[in-house]
């Protein structure tokens, strides 16, 4: 492929990349990965309530990984309140799962960074052969894609496994009882699979550059290296 041709890919990995780091780390401070509905299971049963009386009932809340709000509703009209997970809900959430899933993300931002500008430098200048050539490229974007995988699995374990929402709607709360009714992702957490599907992508593009995967020899690299042991 012509050197031009190469530069304009990795270019575009690299432009790719950048906009996955900006929105990485917004995503990362924004209140919006969970947007979850939650009934007031003790004044729904004390009222007997039932159809369209539960909407009385229906509390919501959406949150990030650092900070939330929502409102809650028994029957005697909403009540806002906020939270941050640090300090506020360190003994009601996995706190080890919660770190992981701050830890990953920031890794995922500095290694998408990175990422950016070695796709930059093998654009424009003479990248070395291990680290900022192809290799390096592979490397980096299996690791930042994989973050950004562990990410999304950590923090829908926490989310499902531990029941984090009825956690959050629970702080605190000695006289009623809540049950989360229904659960989304939003914006923040399909930012991260965006981040990730675009380092499954730039993988792709390397090698639409012409670059062979790693460990991947080609059938002209083989037949050269029999032809030597052969000499030899």
């Amino acid at each position: 492929m012509p050197s031009q041709q190469k530069k304009v890919i990795f270019c575009m990995a690299g432009m790719l990349s950048f906009v996955c780091a900006l929105g990485a780390v917004a995503a990362l401070g924004t209140p919006l990965w969970i947007k979850a509905t939650f009934l007031c299971k003790t004044g729904a049963l004390l009222v007997n309530a039932s159809g369209q009386e539960l909407d009385k009932f229906m509390g919501e809340m959406q949150y990030g990984l650092f900070h939330g709000e929502g409102v809650r509703q028994c029957g005697l009209g909403a009540r806002p309140f906020r939270f941050s997970f640090f300090p506020d809900l360190l003994k009601a959430i996995p706190v080890s799962i919660h770190v992981n899933v701050l830890l990953f993300s920031t890794i995922l931002i500095v290694l998408t960074l990175v990422g950016t500008a070695f796709f930059m430098y093998n654009a424009f200048g003479k990248p070395f052969e291990t680290l900022h050539g192809p290799l390096g490229l592979y490397l980096l974007s299996f690791i930042a894609g994989s973050c950004g995988c562990l990410v999304m699995i950590l923090f829908a374990s926490e989310v499902k496994i531990h029941h984090l929402s009825e956690k959050i709607a629970n702080y605190k709360e000695g006289t009623y009882a809540y049950k989360t009714q229904s659960e989304k992702y939003t914006t923040s957490f399909w930012v991260v699979f965006i981040c990730f599907f675009v380092h499954f992508l730039n993988g792709l593009l390397i090698r639409f550059a012409g670059f062979q995967f790693p460990f991947a020899k080609s059938k002209d690299t083989e037949t050269t290296n029999v032809a030597a042991d052969l000499m030899y």
